[in-house]
């Protein structure tokens, strides 16, 4: 966290500008990190799954960078060739081709929660920049075949999409690490059983630090406290959207669509988090924005926070007409002192 923090306040000095204009670096980036992640000896293995780098003193997940990276090019791209995504069928495609690579690169590792956050969001930034939804419906389906195909052809994926829907089939083995998510969410009932107080993360319940935070949560806060914590993550969505909404109407796109696609990027795997620790979504390795154990989620996480401040600085200062901090009229206005 303090890692985290101390990153965000670096970013939190880089103006918007520059992330804009590298923007095209950002997703041949992304998909380095995720080329090199699978290159035999730089990648690490865990539970079946090749997703970190290491680094020595940390190990990076590089799927949560990568995400972020996206987002910046499909905003920066937005910018440069709006009209043609909104007008041409040929444009709408063209930045699905990079993204596109990025997806079949997680799925390779595999990260198949990743993949769905990352194409969703880019999605939904598609529609927020006036694309038609007859463009989805090709698009959808298409992809909608592929994830079918890659369950079907694989035993491990069928077997993960199905047992949530009968967890209490195989408590002990497929649907060990479900079942006792719901477990420790139905013990706390209201109110919870109190702050640390929880047993199911005593050894009972799997990643109950990372994928299954929410569950001990629950089982610690209880109805109580999910409720506020879904207040809590609707109030950084909507200002999200809000701060998006303001650099609209501003004249700055790139900032706009950017900060759609952070708040939609943490409402969402939110969402999924907590719809896999309740059982309403197959098992997947995502993690619960800013509460899950993860150097690489968290500083992810504190990154994008910190890019949705500066973009509502910014706007700020141009509503204001006060040159923004780190651009050119603020350092003349100091020499000029």
């Amino acid at each position: 966290l303090a890692a985290g923090l101390g990153l965000g306040l670096l970013v939190l000095r880089i103006r918007l500008a520059w992330w804009e204009q590298c923007s095209r670096a950002c997703i041949l980036f992304a998909i380095l990190l995720l080329l090199a992640v699978l290159l035999p000896g730089l990648g690490s293995e865990v539970n079946g799954a090749t997703r970190w780098i290491n680094l020595g003193i940390f190990r990076l997940q590089v799927s949560e960078p990568a995400k972020l990276l996206a987002f910046i090019y499909m905003a920066g791209y937005l910018v440069r060739h709006g009209e043609s995504v909104r007008e041409t069928r040929m444009g709408f495609v063209k930045p699905l081709g990079l993204l596109g690579i990025a997806a079949v690169l997680l799925l390779a590792e595999p990260d198949f929660g990743a993949t769905v956050v990352l194409m969703t969001t880019v999605l939904v930034m598609l529609f927020l920049a006036g694309v038609g939804l007859w463009k989805f419906a090709g698009l959808i389906s298409l992809a909608g075949a592929a994830f079918a195909l890659l369950a079907i052809t694989s035993p491990y994926r069928l077997q993960r999409l199905t047992a949530f829907v009968d967890p209490w089939n195989d408590p002990f083995d497929t649907d060990f690490q479900l079942t006792q998510s719901l477990i420790a969410i139905g013990r706390g009932d209201l109110f919870g059983v109190g702050l640390g107080a929880s047993i199911q993360k005593l050894f009972y319940l799997p990643e109950a630090h990372t994928d299954f935070v929410f569950a001990v949560f629950a089982e610690e806060l209880g109805l109580m406290g999910i409720l506020v914590l879904l207040a809590l993550y609707g109030f950084i969505v909507y200002r999200a959207y809000a701060i998006a909404a303001v650099a609209e109407a501003d004249g700055k796109p790139f900032a706009a669509y950017l900060s759609y696609a952070i708040g939609t990027w943490i409402g969402l795997q939110a969402l999924i988090n907590m719809g896999v620790n309740t059982g309403l979504l197959p098992t997947k390795g995502l993690t619960l924005p800013l509460m899950s154990y993860g150097g690489s989620s968290m500083l992810a996480f504190c990154v994008a926070i910190a890019i949705l401040l500066r973009v509502d600085y910014e706007t700020r200062c141009t509503v204001n007409s006060v040159p923004a901090s780190g651009s050119a009229a603020a350092r003349r206005r100091r020499r000029n002192r």
